[in-house]
């Protein structure tokens, strides 16, 4: 194991540590993101190209986009079923 590989275990090490201690959505995918980054170095430094791709391209943008995206319409449905009148009054 070579140095880098050895900084870059930390690194992620740090990273899932703090993607489980975030508690606000919002907050949580950018550290998210952030550790898909991590991660992709740590593939690039263990020489898998074709992983860190596709790490890259999962971990740091599709899969926070969907906790986003679902985290908005979630709060959507929670604004129009406080909006709409209640059928039993």
């Amino acid at each position: 194991m070579t140095v880098l590989q050895a900084i870059t275990l930390l690194l992620v090490a740090f990273g899932g540590a703090a993607v489980v201690l975030t508690r606000h959505v919002k907050r949580q995918a950018l550290v998210l993101s952030f550790f898909g980054m991590l991660l992709t170095l740590l593939f690039m430094s263990l020489q898998a190209p074709d992983v860190a791709l596709s790490e890259l391209a999962v971990g740091s943008a599709a899969l926070p986009l969907m906790l986003l995206g679902a985290q908005a319409a979630i709060a959507r449905e929670r604004q129009r079923s406080s909006e709409s009148p209640k059928a039993d009054e």
